[in-house]
C-alpha cells in the first residue's frame, strides 16, 4: 500500500577528527596502503569525547529542520534510530530532544533499534503513523559512535567502522501519485544471533561481573558469516520489493544501501547489474557508521543531486540478528 509523504529536510554530522587509514598501517606495523588495500577504506571520522551520540544527532537534526523550514518544535515526533544507545536510560531520542532545546516541548521522543537497519525501521513506523493519522511531521535521527566499542586486536572491525550522524525531516502528504513509500519488506533470521554482538550494556551481564562487563563491551563480528547470511536472503527479498514497486534490478533509478563493508557494497553492485554508478558508495570515506550509515549515504546522494523528483530509489540493508530489509521510495 502506497504511503504518500515527502522528505523535506536532510542533515548530517561528521566528527571533527578524521582518521586516515595510513594511521592504522602504522598501528598494525604494516606498510603504507595496507589497510586501504585490505579493507577498501581511505579514511573515517572518529568522535571526540565531547561529540556524543546525542550532540551529533542534534546537529544533524538542526540541519534537517532548517532545510525543512520548520520552526523550533514544529513537528509531532522525534525518533532516535541508533544502533548503540548513548546510555541505557533514558534513550538517545530524549537526549537529542533536550539538546535541540526542546526539553520542555512535550514532543513525543522514542527510540527504535534494529542495529544497522534502525533508520529503515523508524521510517516504516513513522509512515504507519502517517497512515493512522497520528503524525503529520516527523524527524528521524540516526547517530552512532562505533569507535567506542572496537577492539584494536581485531584488525577488520577496527579498520572499517566510523562515527557520524544523519537526520531527515518527513511530512505526510495526500498525493498518492507523488512521493512516498511504495513497497517494503523486513525479515529476521535469529539463527544468526551470534554473528555480530555487543554483549554489555543490558541486563545479561550484570554490573557486578566487572571482567565480563569489560570484555562484553568490545564489539565482535564474524564478518564472513554476516556476509554469507545476508547473501542468502537479500536477492529474493530485494526482487519481491522491486516487483511490488513496478521496477526491477535494472530499472530502479538509484540504490542506497547500508555501507557494511567494501565487499558488501560491491556485492550489491553485482546483484543489481546494470550501471554500477547507481549504487551509492561512500564506504571509502565514511566506513560503516552502523545505523547512521544508510541515512548518511541518502543525505550524500541528495547533496550530489542524485535524487531527482519522481525517481524510484531502493533502500537496502542488513543488520545483526541476522535481519534484512528493502524499501522502494518515490521522491
Amino acid at each position: 500500500m502506497m504511503t504518500p509523504f515527502k522528505v523535506v529536510g536532510y542533515g548530517s554530522y561528521m566528527p571533527r577528527t578524521a582518521r586516515p587509514s595510513v594511521e592504522l598501517d602504522a598501528l598494525f606495523d604494516e606498510p603504507p596502503g595496507w589497510t586501504e588495500d585490505k579493507f577498501g577504506i581511505r579514511t573515517r571520522s572518529i568522535a571526540a569525547p565531547d561529540e556524543t551520540s546525542s550532540t551529533m544527532g542534534a546537529a544533524a537534526a538542526r540541519e534537517a529542520i532548517a532545510m525543512a523550514g520548520w520552526d523550533d518544535g514544529d513537528f509531532d515526533v522525534l525518533v532516535g534510530a541508533c544502533a548503540v544507545m548513548e546510555q541505557p536510560i533514558p534513550g538517545t531520542s530524549v537526549l537529542i530532544q533536550d539538546a535541540l532545546g526542546l526539553g520542555k516541548s512535550g514532543i513525543w521522543a522514542f527510540d527504535v533499534n534494529q542495529t544497522c537497519l534502525s533508520f529503515l525501521t523508524a521510517l516504516d513506523i513513522v509512515t504507519m503513523g502517517f497512515q493512522a493519522g497520528r503524525f503529520k511531521r516527523a524527524v528521524i535521527v540516526s547517530s552512532d559512535i562505533a569507535s567506542a566499542g572496537l577492539d584494536p586486536e581485531d584488525r577488520q572491525t577496527y579498520s572499517i567502522f566510523g562515527d557520524g550522524a544523519a537526520a531527515v525531516c518527513i511530512e505526510a502528504s495526500t498525493d498518492r501519485d507523488g512521493a512516498g513509500l511504495i513497497s517494503r519488506r523486513f525479515e529476521t533470521y535469529g539463527e544468526g544471533k551470534g554473528l555480530a554482538t555487543l554483549r554489555s550494556g543490558g541486563t545479561r551481564i550484570r554490573a557486578s561481573e566487572s571482567e565480563a562487563l569489560l570484555q562484553g563491551s568490545k564489539f565482535q563480528m564474524d564478518a564472513f558469516g554476516v556476509f554469507k547470511a545476508a547473501a542468502r536472503c537479500l536477492p529474493r527479498l530485494m526482487d519481491d520489493v522491486l516487483t511490488e514497486a513496478g521496477v526491477n534490478r535494472e530499472t530502479v533509478d538509484l540504490v542506497v544501501c547500508h555501507q557494511a563493508s567494501h565487499p558488501g557494497v560491491e556485492h550489491v553492485r553485482r546483484l543489481m547489474g546494470g550501471d554500477p554508478a547507481r549504487v551509492v558508495d561512500i564506504f571509502g570515506t565514511h566506513g560503516n557508521q552502523i545505523a547512521a550509515s544508510l541515512p548518511t549515504a541518502l543525505v550524500m546522494a541528495y547533496r550530489e543531486g542524485r535524487i531527482r523528483p519522481g525517481a524510484k530509489v531502493l533502500l537496502l540493508g542488513t543488520a545483526a540478528g541476522i535481519s534484512a530489509a528493502a524499501m522502494v521510495l518515490r521522491f
